[in-house]
Formats: structure tokens, C-alpha cells, sequence
């Protein structure tokens, strides 16, 4: 399944990349896709982790979501350009 969550910042394509590599630390996450000009970050993920989980990791990166977010529907539908973790 796909989360996507609207992020309040994109930072370097070095920070970003580290963002990438944590959340592929996660038990259920197995890809990512950060969009910079629409900040916007997609996880693909499976039911073994939570939408809530996976926007908790990204707050204690220092990634901040919109309000609500985090206990919307955990799916959207998949991007062409998601990279695996």
C-alpha cells in the first residue's frame, strides 16, 4: 500500500536521501519517493506498519506533516517514479 503526506520542508538531496534510507529501517517499508516541488513524500509500506508509525519516524527526523494526516487512509495510488530502499 501507499501513504502519501504533504511535508512542510524538502531539504538537499543529501538530507533527503537520508530520510530515505531511516525510513527503509522500519519493519513494512520497502520504498519511498520524495517529491521537492510538491512536498510531498510517498511510502510504500505494508499493513505491518502503520500510517501513524511512519509519520511518527518522519516527525522525529524533523519532517513535519499537515494536521490530520497521519490517521488518514494509509493508500493512494502508487507513483512511476518511487525509488526502493
Amino acid at each position: 500500500m501507499y501513504s502519501t503526506f504533504e511535508i512542510s520542508k524538502s531539504q538537499c538531496m543529501t538530507c533527503n536521501n537520508e530520510v530515505l534510507k531511516q525510513l527503509g529501517t522500519l519493519r513494512g517499508v520497502f520504498g519511498a519517493e520524495i517529491e521537492t516541488i510538491d512536498g510531498r513524500i510517498t511510502v510504500n509500506h505494508t499493513d505491518e506498519i502503520s500510517r501513524a508509525e511512519i509519520a511518527a519516524k518522519l516527525d522525529e527526523l524533523g519532517w513535519k506533516i499537515a494536521d490530520g494526516q497521519a490517521d488518514a487512509p494509509a493508500y493512494d495510488p502508487p507513483s512511476e517514479w518511487g525509488c526502493a530502499l
